[in-house]
């Protein structure tokens, strides 16, 4: 609302009350109907979203978003741009894209002052820097190409053209609850089947009403298990001579249940060592992971 020189009130257009709420944090004029205050929330937000958005999101977050950047940030930093974890024992993985690999190596070796060496092996590769430090690779999906051994200086070609071959890869997400199946080549996913299933959490009431209650949940966590074992026996099986390779993710203790099924404890015996560690499967974090599970883990130990 605005007042003349008379006293009189001139009404605000939903538009400019918009405006106004966006340039000075404004009150909406309480006269206005409901369903136009509605409009002008409705409006104020998608802007401040937007231009959240075109910030890289450099404006105040929520504290939803606030406390799920934390809990991400717990799991996992950044190492220029990329995924990082904390090793026992000291150092850091560092999840690097194929395409980005070789850079990364170059790097490296300039932090820590030249590669004195490269040791390449079928199913390792480690580079040793001036200073002592080592970035080391366990090869993925086959071993590496020789000739093998030893060389001066920095001399991963051989690992970055075996990152870099398109591979067919046959991905398993399963948590309590949930699974996602599919097959991606080149990170991208083909084919796909993502299911969620009702498990109730632990009851700690006692007495017979807790007895019925984990029974209940058993029930539910033994259904949603056949769920994730029929859907990758429907969906992966039959491609099984046509993948590369295959790539589990999600909650250990569900992976070993799946794995305990006759059908396919033979299939997921050729899983790959490396576990993605994935929140609850659903189609964008299976996406995720086919991005995932063609990067490269590097450990990286310095002095």
């Amino acid at each position: 609302m605005k007042k003349s020189n008379h006293s009189m009130v001139v009404p605000i257009s939903p538009a400019n009350a918009t405006r106004r709420a966006l340039e000075g944090g404004a009150v909406i004029p309480a006269h206005l109907p409901i369903d136009v205050i509605q409009i002008i929330r409705t409006r104020v937000g998608a802007r401040q979203r937007a231009a959240d958005r075109r910030s890289g999101g450099s404006g105040e977050r929520s504290p939803r978003l606030r406390r799920t950047s934390s809990r991400r940030e717990a799991r996992a930093c950044w190492d220029g741009g990329m995924r990082s974890r904390e090793l026992a024992g000291g150092g850091r993985a560092v999840a690097v894209p194929p395409e980005r690999l070789a850079g990364w190596f170059e790097r490296f070796a300039t932090r820590h002052g030249g590669a004195e060496r490269t040791e390449l092996a079928p199913r390792e590769v480690v580079v040793t820097a001036a200073d002592g430090a080592t970035a080391r690779v366990a090869v993925a999906f086959a071993d590496l190409p020789g000739p093998h051994g030893e060389r001066p200086g920095l001399a991963v070609r051989p690992l970055v053209e075996h990152a870099r071959t398109p591979r067919r890869i046959g991905l398993v997400l399963v948590r309590l609850g949930a699974h996602s199946v599919g097959i991606a080549r080149g990170g991208t996913v083909e084919v796909s089947h993502t299911d969620r299933h009702l498990v109730h959490g632990r009851n700690k009431a006692g007495g017979q009403s807790q007895q019925r209650f984990a029974r209940r949940r058993e029930g539910q966590a033994r259904r949603s298990l056949e769920s994730a074992a029929a859907d990758v026996a429907r969906v992966l099986l039959p491609e099984r001579d046509r993948l590369d390779a295959l790539v589990l993710g999600g909650d250990r203790r569900a992976l070993e249940a799946l794995r305990a099924e006759p059908r396919l404890r033979e299939f997921l015996a050729t899983a790959e060592p490396r576990v993605l560690d994935v929140p609850e499967p659903r189609r964008s974090i299976l996406d995720d992971a086919a991005e995932r599970a063609t990067a490269v883990e590097v450990h990286v130990r310095e002095p």
